[in-house]
């Protein structure tokens, strides 16, 4: 394979690699509202009473009180390992490009901290 092939694999992989990571999370989400579905079909064909309330916290569970905390920490753990990534990469420019790429994942992860801290404690 000649040197100009590779080169233009690269971006293509990369985006078909996207494209099934989120493929795979539709078709499992879907998978998961199908079950749900057939519960509550078997239930209404049993003669099972269901309440709004019941439906509501089958179709929708709560969110976990930790939530934002863990998606901040796991977002500004992204972050700096991109940073670290441009560190361990010898070209001089390397890191200013991974700076810039790693401010996305660390600003999102301070906005969830922020969210967690500002939220309501039950």
């Amino acid at each position: 394979m000649s040197p100009e092939m590779a080169d233009a694999l690269i971006p293509i992989v990369l985006f078909i690699s996207i494209a099934v990571v989120f493929g795979l999370f539709l078709y499992y989400k879907n998978k998961a509202k199908r079950e749900m579905q057939k519960t509550l079909r078997t239930a209404i064909d049993k003669g099972q009473e269901l309440t709004p309330e019941v439906i509501d916290r089958l179709g929708s569970p709560p969110a976990a009180k930790n939530r934002d905390l863990r998606r901040g920490i796991i977002s500004l753990a992204i972050g700096f390992g991109v940073i670290a990534l441009g560190l361990s990469i010898p070209e001089e420019e390397a890191i200013r490009v991974m700076l810039g790429i790693s401010a996305f994942p660390i600003l999102l992860g301070l906005g969830f901290l922020l969210m967690h801290k500002l939220s309501p404690t039950d």
